[in-house]
């Protein structure tokens, strides 16, 4: 059966990978970097299990581990490596695939929805070959092996070139490979502390009674703003739905739910192109264009995200109370 703690071995193997090339090259502040994050996830189950024991020194030497992270994070500055990246033989490489190349990255969505879709029907020798918890997420690490073995093929290259150049773009990124775990937990720690109603006290006490367009206005921008700290309209959404959108606009003013939730949305994901927090979307792109400006990315979005998010809120105020 496969199941998710593989997939965070799997994950770990591969950071530790990364460290010992690092340490190789005398880089050694990245190798400490990955080979702690590496250790991380590979102890996870470890320290959860010893948590639940009553043993607390695993935990807690854990969250001296990724304190040590916050430290070795400055030194992770973007650096070039010298392989091949505009190497004449890489150019001839890309003409001569074509549009192949585009396959590997095809089969990783393929694969993650046909595991989705019917992984629970799947068995073997009687057994269950995917555990249902997080299915789709193990369908996803099982995806990008196959995309590996699939590019591997389709480039006649053995599979650990495919890790060397893994291993460069983590390098590339940096610390910032981090801020989709940091920010999903970053996420649910606004829920679980109150923050949601906190802001509705404090939208009830300063936002004048019967003012539905302002109050709107504030739910609007708030989504914006949440996703820019938190670099994902996902976890912005719970807080500001449960400091304005419910209790207010909905309760009070008669708000259709389903367009407030979907257009709402729409406007938080404008916050996501202004953000560094967005790795994924904005750091990640400079990093592997070589941008002379990590934040370039996000300038050329600026004036798309206002124009966006100014054609969402005037849509959404039509339709919202109707």
């Amino acid at each position: 059966m496969l199941r998710i703690e593989y997939v965070y071995w799997l994950i770990a193997a591969f950071l530790l990978f990364a460290a010992w090339r690092n340490l190789r090259e005398r880089q050694f502040a990245r190798a400490a970097f990955w080979l702690l994050l590496g250790v991380l996830f590979a102890g996870g189950d470890v320290v959860l299990a010893q948590q639940q024991a009553g043993n607390a020194w695993p935990a807690q030497l854990a969250g001296c581990m990724v304190i040590a992270l916050a430290l070795l994070a400055p030194c992770l500055r973007r650096r070039t490596h010298s392989e091949i990246a505009h190497s004449p033989a890489r150019l001839v490489s890309a003409v001569r695939l074509g549009h192949k190349l585009f396959v590997p990255a095809l089969l990783i969505p393929l694969v993650t929805l046909l595991v989705a879709l019917f992984g629970e029907h799947l068995a073997v020798g009687g057994a269950a070959l995917f555990a249902k918890p997080q299915m789709t997420l193990t369908g996803l690490a099982l995806a990008c092996v196959v995309a590996l073995l699939a590019a591997a093929r389709i480039a006649r290259a053995p599979p650990h070139h495919g890790l060397a150049e893994g291993r460069r773009l983590l390098d590339a990124i940096g610390w910032a490979a981090l801020l989709p775990l940091l920010l999903a937990a970053l996420g649910q720690v606004f829920t679980q502390s109150g923050v949601g109603g906190d802001i509705a006290a404090l939208a009830s006490m300063l936002l004048p009674q019967g003012n539905a367009f302002l109050c709107l206005l504030v739910f609007a921008f708030g989504m914006v703003l949440f996703t820019v700290i938190m670099g994902n309209a996902f976890a912005a959404f719970p807080v500001m739905m449960a400091g304005i959108g419910l209790p207010l606009l909905v309760q009070r003013y008669g708000a259709h739910p389903a367009v407030l939730g979907s257009m709402g949305m729409l406007c938080g994901y404008c916050g996501t192109l202004l953000t560094p927090m967005a790795a994924d979307y904005n750091l990640v792109p400079a990093a592997l264009l070589e941008l002379r400006n990590p934040y370039g990315v996000i300038r050329a979005q600026a004036w798309s995200a206002a124009s966006i998010f100014a054609v969402t809120f005037i849509t959404m105020w039509l339709l919202v109370f109707r």
